[in-house]
């Protein structure tokens, strides 16, 4: 059996004299879609940003293809093979479209390749080459998503961490982005990492899930497993936002799985 692309070890994160990572321990398979849920401030932004070198970890290993990369400064960890799709976007609104996707081809040495790739960019996000000369600030919350998504496939990624890729979006976007992430890991190989409140499209399209909660990780399974758990049912499955809501309220208050 080949080793996991990624492995947790006993991972810890501070902001300041907080922890918000608390012993963290999880594998990635390479192929697989894997998400981690969890309420707000659950840990999973902390996570992914302590993978992608944005925080540096007080304890613990993570293990790239073998390799420890933790304390690695972000843009080495991207000549690496991961590329991180971070919460709320981030792009570069002055620029155009396409200057933002070439922003995530920077560190690239292939240069010849990096049109080719565009191309490819395009070809998932038809809408993003209609608007290539446009400013990036001036697309819509939906139009964004799918940039920074490609702008993150420029770096032609083993590893694709997304933050929250629904995030604002409404439920005929959140579907469309959900089929292209899905399309991206079966069409490409891209393995991905998924941090998602909406737990019932990551679990649709994730082969593997951990569940997160006040930094720890309280929950792991196969994805069909999860979905049919009534604890995962109760707590983040809720046919409303206010039931979910609830759910989430008085999972925190569970002492079975501390």
């Amino acid at each position: 059996m080949n080793p996991p692309i990624l492995k947790i070890d006993n991972l810890e994160s501070y902001y300041g004299p907080i922890m918000a990572i608390r012993g963290v321990s999880l594998i990635v398979e390479e192929g697989q879609i894997v998400t981690v849920l969890g309420a707000n401030g659950a840990g999973k932004t902390t996570l992914l940003k302590t993978i992608s070198g944005i925080m540096d970890p007080e304890k613990g290993t993570i293990s790239f293809m073998g390799e420890k990369i933790q304390g690695k400064e972000p843009d080495k960890i991207v000549q690496k093979g991961i590329t991180h799709v971070p919460e709320g976007r981030e792009v570069f609104p002055i620029l155009t479209v396409e200057e933002n996707l070439r922003m995530g081809a920077y560190s690239r040495r292939d240069k010849e390749n990096i049109h080719t790739d565009l191309d490819l960019v395009y070809d998932y996000f038809p809408i993003l080459r209609k608007c290539k000369s446009q400013q990036a600030g001036t697309l819509s919350g939906g139009q964004q998503q799918m940039m920074a998504i490609g702008r993150g496939l420029m770096a032609r990624p083993k590893i694709m961490l997304l933050d929250e890729p629904s995030l604002g979006l409404s439920p005929l976007l959140t579907r469309d982005i959900f089929l292209i992430i899905k399309r991206l890991n079966v069409e490409q190989g891209v393995t991905m990492i998924l941090v998602e409140q909406n737990a019932k499209v990551a679990l649709n399209v994730a082969n593997y899930g951990y569940v997160m909660e006040l930094g720890r990780i309280v929950m792991s399974d196969h994805s069909a497993k999860l979905q049919s758990s009534k604890d995962i049912q109760e707590f983040y499955l809720g046919q409303s936002e206010q039931a979910s809501e609830r759910g989430q309220k008085r999972w925190k208050k569970r002492k079975t799985w501390r």
